[in-house]
């Protein structure tokens, strides 16, 4: 019986979380098209970053995690570099068929435990209000809704939360 959202693979399953690898780029993109389309639809920002995520994350400073449960990759999340040591959690999502196995929770944790690793002092995240779970996730973790006076203009239509975590 396959999984579905109630029953995840992960009794199964062990997921660990490590960074990209070269032979990433087809699943990330196929994370992220998965959720985005979802709820949205998919935005210049959104196809031009999914088609070259070395170009647009990684060779600009940034990383990308990747929850993996035996070979199959099953969830991922950005960190894009803003500046020195700010950097913007960003294409976070989890197969449908792994949702409610705690991936994301393991997937944020990893990614500001990586922030903290590599000096970020603050890390930046824009979401929507549709994704209520996620929204919950975050703010669990300790990230903070910004002010009215310091949410920055979005590239991204679908972007009406705004929150950032302090590191130091």
């Amino acid at each position: 019986m396959p999984a579905t959202q109630h029953e995840p693979q992960s009794l199964q399953t062990t997921v660990v979380i490590r960074e990209f690898q070269p032979g990433d780029e087809a699943a990330f993109r196929q994370l992220n098209e998965e959720w985005i389309t979802r709820f949205f639809r998919l935005e210049e920002k959104d196809v031009q970053m999914l088609a070259d995520p070395r170009k647009y994350i990684l060779d600009k400073g940034g990383r990308i995690l990747f929850a993996v449960a035996g070979e199959e990759r099953v969830g991922c999340c950005a960190l894009i570099r803003m500046s020195d040591d700010e950097y913007e959690v960003a294409k976070m999502g989890v197969t449908f068929a792994w949702q409610g196995a705690g991936i994301g929770r393991k997937l944020l944790r990893a990614a500001i435990d990586l922030g903290r690793a590599i000096h970020a002092r603050r890390l930046y995240l824009e979401s929507s209000s549709k994704l209520t779970p996620a929204i919950h996730l975050y703010e669990s973790l300790g990230f903070r809704h910004l002010p009215q006076e310091r949410i920055p203009v979005s590239p991204y239509a679908r972007a009406d939360i705004f929150m950032e975590m302090l590191l130091r």
